[in-house]
């Protein structure tokens, strides 16, 4: 899931709890509420979202 946090910035939340923590500590990448692993879908959605602002921003990545 992906929401923009009040300075317009997209934030990668956990699908299937809505959490925004994720455990990234030995790569295991997983949301720290529930254990949901962040897939690679979830890690694309979120970098195009991230393009998307840059160009909005004029932000050199």
């Amino acid at each position: 899931m992906i929401f923009r946090n009040p300075a317009g910035a997209p934030e990668l939340a956990c699908d299937a709890c809505g959490c925004r923590w994720f455990d990234r500590l030995d790569d295991k990448a997983e949301c720290y509420e529930c254990g949901e692993p962040v897939s690679e879908k979830m890690v694309e959605e979120y970098k195009a979202a991230l393009a998307v602002f840059y160009k909005e921003k004029g932000i050199e990545p």
